[in-house]
């Protein structure tokens, strides 16, 4: 089904839990992609990247979120020699996948994070990282990067620098709602911001910037002066019982990263529940 399509067929959340319990209406594909959780020190503790979405937004608008988007399909153009950490083979297994689509989502991470904050993960070798993207020449390559003209790959081979994977960890997997018009099948990653780079406000989807300690942040939220989606709320929740970047690092690097699939669903009553995973009345055979 196409996006236009199921905009026109999803109307009313409770009809549509319906039609999907009945086999009427099939939940539409999702997208894959990828968004990665920007992290520095604070005072006291990490803080994190957030941009808050237009109001024009098709999905989440007014949401703050975290840098990312969809799969280029030619993320997975590049070659061994333009990575460094662990093999796309050993990513497939923390982010269950296969090998091309894990190759595919940690250069999504490193391509989004790049054009919605300016910061890159890549390097001229394998212990370094660059250090200063301000230039024009880079923000040229950014807006290149956005309207498809250029590919991640070949920004990398032209500038003869190296994706450094090493920097990243996985973090969470989350699917969006089957009654939901526009789904997306989401790796989270997290990383520190390299030494020397800044976050500047790149504008286009985010007509608004942060850097926020998660625990205000979830505040902000309860409060009602936040919208933040579960995924988001959920990671922010986590990050925020850690006192610095290298204790989320290190809590990431074992970190078991299983997929979660809110679900939408009616109690006897007709009532309308959002269900995860530690609901009791969650499926189990939706847990993976």
């Amino acid at each position: 089904m196409s996006e236009r399509a199921a905009e026109d067929v999803f109307g009313d959340i409770t009809s549509i839990v319906r039609k999907l319990r009945s086999g009427e209406l099939q939940p539409v594909e999702p997208r894959h992609a990828a968004t990665v959780i920007l992290l520095r020190e604070g005072e006291p503790g990490p803080e994190v990247y957030l941009l808050r979405r237009t109001a024009s937004m098709a999905f989440a608008a007014g949401a703050f979120v975290f840098p990312g988007g969809s799969v280029d399909p030619r993320d997975q153009d590049l070659a061994d020699e333009s990575w460094v950490g662990a093999a796309p083979s050993v990513w497939a297994d923390t982010l269950s996948s296969d090998e091309p689509l894990a190759r595919a989502l940690v250069c999504a991470a490193v391509r989004e994070t790049f054009e919605e904050s300016g910061v890159m993960l890549a390097g001229p070798s394998a212990d370094s990282v660059v250090s200063d993207t301000s230039a024009d020449d880079w923000e040229s390559d950014r807006l290149a990067l956005l309207d498809r003209s250029l590919s991640l790959a070949d920004l990398l081979r032209r500038r003869q620098l190296r994706l450094r994977a090493d920097l990243m960890h996985g973090w969470a997997h989350w699917l969006t709602p089957e009654v939901e018009p526009k789904r997306f099948d989401t790796r989270f990653f997290v990383a520190a911001l390299p030494a020397g780079q800044r976050t500047r406000h790149v504008g286009g989807e985010a007509d608004r910037v942060v850097w926020m300690r998660p625990a205000d942040a979830v505040a902000g939220s309860e409060r009602g002066e936040m919208m933040l989606m579960p995924p988001t709320l959920a990671a922010l929740k986590d990050i925020a019982e850690f006192d610095s970047v290298d204790a989320v690092l290190a809590a990431a690097a074992g970190r078991d990263v299983r997929r979660i699939l809110p679900i939408l669903t009616l109690d006897d009553d007709d009532r309308l529940q959002f269900l995860l995973p530690d609901h009791p009345d969650y499926p189990h055979e939706q847990v993976t």
